[in-house]
């Protein structure tokens, strides 16, 4: 049986759909408070926590440790994640369709949805780091040359 939601949920909820970008629980207070919509930051969290074990809504942890949240989408995203520059870029496809059919069927489990993110260096960032490392190595040279010289 569904319980029926708070307020307080309804509010984060509504405020959640007009948003266009997942966002964290302290700029979603922000813009409910531009919306002159008294609640409390822990109230926010509250509701969050109470829509996500509901399945209305999604959580994505960044390699930060920020949380965003998003309406539970009916396509899942997945991302790869740069741990140097935080970029994150959507994958095509998604690997785990599968097993998550087979996760229901075997272990009669209602998943309301699942989170797929791989974090590592981006392209740019690994170029970054390459130079780096050149530069690094010329510098030793030069003063290994100064010390023979």
């Amino acid at each position: 049986m569904k319980r029926s939601r708070t307020r307080s949920q309804t509010q984060v909820l509504k405020q959640l759909q007009t948003l266009k970008e997942p966002t964290s629980a302290q700029d979603l207070h922000i813009h409910l408070r531009q919306k002159k919509v008294s609640m409390g930051l822990a109230t926010v969290y509250r509701a969050l926590e109470s829509l996500k074990l509901e399945g209305a809504i999604q959580v994505r942890t960044l390699s930060s440790g920020e949380s965003l949240y998003s309406l539970a989408a009916a396509e899942d995203t997945h991302h790869l994640t740069c741990v140097r520059c935080g970029n994150s870029t959507i994958m095509d496809e998604c690997p785990v369709h599968g097993l998550e059919s087979h996760l229901t069927e075997s272990h009669h489990f209602q998943i309301f949805y699942h989170t797929l993110e791989f974090f590592g260096l981006c392209q740019t960032c690994q170029l970054a780091e390459d130079d780096s490392l050149k530069d690094s190595r010329n510098d030793s040279r030069d003063d290994s040359r100064t010390a023979a010289g």
